[in-house]
């Protein structure tokens, strides 16, 4: 007798396997038996340590408050925003350093302009490191 088609009992096997891995995408766990165990084991991890993640979030606090600052001043004040802005067209990156700082921030900051607009990066550091970030750009032209 003749058939169309083989069958293979490791053709199907695979096929079961290959849903089975869809079904459970974990690693292949095998209990003391040596036999496939579809529910891996729990991995337990250490206990979190939060405190340098606070003193980041702590420090992320000041960076929110001095980017609103110079938000702030910059909307409320136009001759400030002149003084900015003129520094900028001259390259004066000194004086619009110091217009920035003058404002009374106490985080670091770098400041970046060109014809579009100006971009402010504050950031901070946590026990000699770089913590967080705060990035604003801003259009002016």
């Amino acid at each position: 007798m003749h058939f169309a088609y083989s069958y293979s009992p490791y053709e199907y096997s695979s096929s079961v396997n290959h849903w089975f891995q869809n079904l459970y995408p974990c690693p292949r766990t095998y209990n003391y038996h040596g036999y496939f165990d579809p529910i891996p084991q729990r991995q337990y991890f250490e206990k979190v340590d939060v405190t340098i993640f606070n003193e980041s979030l702590k420090a992320y606090r000041l960076l929110l408050r001095d980017a609103s600052l110079v938000l702030n001043k910059l909307a409320e004040s136009k001759t400030l925003a002149e003084q900015v802005m003129g520094a900028a067209q001259l390259s004066d990156t000194k004086e619009v350093e110091r217009l920035i700082q003058s404002l009374g921030i106490s985080s670091n900051f770098k400041v970046t302009y060109n014809p579009d607009g100006i971009h402010l990066k504050f950031w901070s550091e946590v026990q000699g490191t770089e913590c967080c970030q705060l990035d604003m750009a801003i259009r002016w032209g």
